[in-house]
């Protein structure tokens, strides 16, 4: 049976899943339910000087039939005091030892800093995350964010850390930056023992049209706030990757965050170099209770690829994670529609002819108005197989030889990449466009 504990860092879990610090990591009641549901590890909800949040705080984005496809908050950091938290800390360890408890801090001073790593240290806590990330809020107080928009203060303060935590330290970034390779470089040359991504991005989610303020409303006014969820999970991917990838970095454990929902969502974190993955949005949407998919979907991953621990397929994707520039131009697939499931919808034909490379005709054969892929014209650019409603009437054929590769970079090294304006090296002079009139024949038919 695979195993799915972890040594993050120093930070031992009986599986790859913790709770990422939010709401439903601000109490040991909730952790411990956590816990006994079945989540190997949780990131306290930060602790630091207590606040006094708003209300209300929460936004989300529907998406059609999906509720919380983005997830936004305004809520800060705890509003309950210290010594609560600590003796939480202390009774859950009591209860599962084995179980990873990490303590998410937010102070100030170089002082308070030295003062509540030793406090949550004698608590029980098996590890430290610093919330360099939060982007509203505390950010206008110069923490969250605006540290970790700052490589240089963000190095700073991980050094005042390092410098009395006796426990793994985990150095949080924020999303909210042109290059994250910046404040990863300065968490790790900090002596950061670990990184975890990401934080929320500073949005706004839409605006109440009668009262013309930001959700969520608190007294007809609204503020930036935090957004996460499903949504932001393909960024995520992206920044997890390119500190995977980095030279300096790549051996400095990854906690990924963003979006996770299903095993498969937590497969692509460890694929792309995560060793743990952090949840928040999905379980404030269905519960501690997803746990139990969750694990059962690794297991049963890992069981049919014959993986023994994470650490197996651990960042295997990055090897084929590269620059446009490597990609194979010669590389060629058509789409192919499975006429016995097409129901006659229309859509493909309608985004190809509006949207893409106008590559589907429709035939009226029989009486049936059913969309024909123009072989020549399409680009195999997938637009149809993803707008399809029906799983696998449209897929991607392959049609080179699979024996050339001709890349950017090669034909550049060749002088054989387009350098003027009308270059007949051009891709675009070589496949089908309509003329300008084509577009006006539908007039005729009214």
């Amino acid at each position: 049976m695979a195993d799915l504990s972890i040594n993050f860092a120093g930070i031992k879990a009986p599986n790859p899943f913790w709770l990422a610090s939010a709401p439903p990591t601000n109490s040991g009641y909730q952790i411990m339910k956590a816990f006994d549901a079945g989540w190997g590890g949780a990131v306290w909800k930060t602790l630091g000087v207590p606040v006094i949040n708003v209300s209300s705080r929460y936004g989300a984005i529907h998406y059609r039939d999906t509720r919380m496809a983005g997830f936004n908050n305004i809520e800060l950091i705890t509003d309950r005091p210290l010594a609560d938290n600590l003796k939480e800390i202390e009774e859950v360890k009591k209860y599962f030892p084995n179980h990873a408890v990490i303590a998410s801090l937010m102070v100030e001073s170089k002082a308070e800093w030295h003062q509540i790593i030793k406090d949550v240290e004698n608590a029980g806590a098996d590890g430290i995350e610093l919330n360099f990330g939060c982007p509203h809020g505390m950010c206008e107080r110069g923490m969250g964010s605006a540290v970790g928009q700052e490589p240089d203060v963000l190095k700073t303060i991980v050094e005042w850390v390092m410098e009395v935590a006796q426990i793994p330290v985990i150095t949080k970034l924020t999303p909210n930056i042109s290059n994250i390779i910046d404040p990863g470089l300065a968490a790790v040359r900090g002596g950061s023992d670990a990184i975890s991504l990401i934080n929320t991005f500073k949005s706004i989610v839409g605006i109440d049209l009668d009262t013309y303020a930001p959700h969520p409303v608190v007294d007809g006014k609204g503020t930036n706030g935090g957004y996460c969820g499903p949504a932001v999970k393909p960024i995520a991917l992206e920044m997890v990757k390119e500190l995977a990838k980095h030279p300096e970095i790549k051996d400095t454990p990854i906690s990924g965050i963003g979006g996770i929902e299903t095993w498969r969502d937590a497969v692509e974190y460890i694929l792309l170099g995560a060793e743990s993955v952090q949840v928040c949005t999905a379980v404030m949407h269905y519960g501690f209770g997803i746990i139990r998919e969750i694990k059962s979907g690794l297991e049963q991953f890992m069981a049919d690829k014959g993986y023994q621990s994470i650490y197996d397929f651990k960042g295997k994707a990055l090897p084929n994670v590269t620059e446009w520039k490597h990609l194979n131009l010669k590389y060629k697939v058509v789409a192919k529609i499975d006429e016995s499931k097409c129901v006659g919808c229309q859509l493909c034909y309608i985004a190809c002819d509006d949207g893409a490379h106008q590559a589907i005709k429709i035939s009226e054969d029989n009486g049936h108005r059913i969309p024909q892929i123009i072989d020549e014209n399409c680009v195999g650019c997938n637009l149809c197989s993803l707008v399809c409603p029906v799983e696998n009437c449209i897929t991607m054929e392959r049609r080179d030889p699979a024996t050339s590769y001709v890349s950017w970079e090669d034909r550049t090294q060749q002088n054989r990449i387009p350098t003027t304006f009308n270059d007949e090296l051009a891709g675009g002079g070589h496949h089908y466009v309509p003329s300008v009139e084509d577009a006006l024949k539908h007039r005729s038919k009214k």
